[in-house]
């Protein structure tokens, strides 16, 4: 049965293809458009297939207002009202032509998370090849249809989501025109640690849900990426910055760019070393085969003598007969004359049929 995939800019994603990673920008370009540029340049050379935006500003995501309730209460963001942090950390729409423009330049995939409508339709003018839905916005049915209404790929981020919510935004993105569809599996904590994961319920996702499944993720380090690899994940996203100490809103639980080119590198090693069910021989184990025990003679033998235990021995290489034949031969004779420290044979000894 063939997984369940999705292509994005010609890239397919599915689990019998290596891990699609995508670079999440964020709030990382720190007000600075030159670094925004720089983490494209960075996540092209560290082998990221996509690098994410998010398209909203302050007013589209949130209200203006000094109510308690727009007031961040613990965590990274301690104390900050959800408009100023919204306004420190959005992305000017005046940068996404230029980005867009880079990205194709350098030949990597760019795509966005939109919050509402309007970023919708400037993101359609870019020409965009897929939609991310981020996690707080899974519950946002109408935004989900209207993304899904372009017919691109969907990625649904569902951290915070339950089992009914997530089936919700699936049926409402494939009920709305979507036809490639995948979600990422996500702790919507900033950082998240790994311990909160349970990365076991991707390979439940997958086969609860159907489509492909992968992973947004707010630890760290790479353990928990490079892990959900052998359970089934298809997409990894993580946070890219250049400097985890440059003071942004995100920077402190984002990868670096040495860190991202080796979560590129160790995803796809896992990828590949879960390969396919195979008791077969391996190419590198061949070499190996001669150093296998075998049975060998330990005395000389003349013609005639029969076969007894301290004859023969299991020892190392492997060019006698398997040592599973060791009972079968006892009491033979042999029909040749023996010398100690050769292999056993069947062609040395009567009756070699040896059933």
């Amino acid at each position: 049965m063939q997984a369940p995939f999705i292509e994005i800019a010609g890239r397919r994603i599915s689990a019998d293809d290596s891990p699609y990673i995508i670079a999440e920008l964020s709030a990382n370009h720190n007000g600075n458009i030159e670094n925004a540029f720089r983490i494209l340049d960075e996540a092209k050379k560290a082998g990221a297939d996509a690098v994410k935006l998010q398209t909203y500003r302050p007013d589209t995501i949130t209200l203006d207002s000094d109510n308690e309730e727009f007031v961040i209460k613990g965590g990274l963001w301690d104390g900050r009202k959800l408009y100023e942090l919204y306004e420190e950390a959005h992305m000017p729409w005046s940068w996404h032509k230029p980005l867009f423009e880079r990205a194709r330049e350098l030949g990597i995939t760019i795509f966005s998370s939109p919050f509402d409508a309007t970023a919708v339709d400037l993101l359609e003018e870019l020409g965009a090849p897929a939609y991310k839905i981020a996690s707080f916005e899974a519950v946002d049915i109408p935004l989900i249809e209207y993304v899904a209404s372009k017919g691109k790929p969907m990625i649904i981020s569902t951290g915070m989501a339950d089992a009914e919510e997530i089936q919700e935004a699936i049926q409402a993105a494939q009920g709305a025109g979507c036809k490639q569809l995948a979600i990422l599996h996500c702790v919507s904590g900033y950082p998240a640690p790994s311990e909160d994961y349970n990365l076991r319920t991707i390979s439940d996702m997958i086969e609860r849900f159907g489509v492909v499944t992968g992973l947004s993720d707010h630890t760290i380090d790479n353990t928990t990426a490079v892990t959900s690899i052998a359970l089934g994940a298809s997409i990894v996203e993580k946070h890219v910055t250049l400097d985890r100490n440059g003071g942004g809103p995100d920077d402190s639980f984002s990868l670096e760019p040495v860190e991202l080119m080796a979560l590129c590198q160790d995803t796809k090693t896992a990828w590949k070393a879960i390969g396919n069910v195979d008791y077969g021989r391996k190419s590198s184990e061949q070499g190996n085969v001669q150093f296998r025990r075998s049975l060998y003679f330990i005395r000389d033998l003349e013609v005639g003598d029969a076969i007894t235990e301290d004859a023969v021995r299991s020892v190392r290489p492997g060019y006698g007969i398997a040592p599973k034949m060791l009972s079968k031969i006892i009491g033979r004779k042999v029909t040749a004359k023996i010398s100690k420290n050769t292999p056993v044979l069947l062609s040395v000894m009567e009756g070699n049929g040896c059933d």
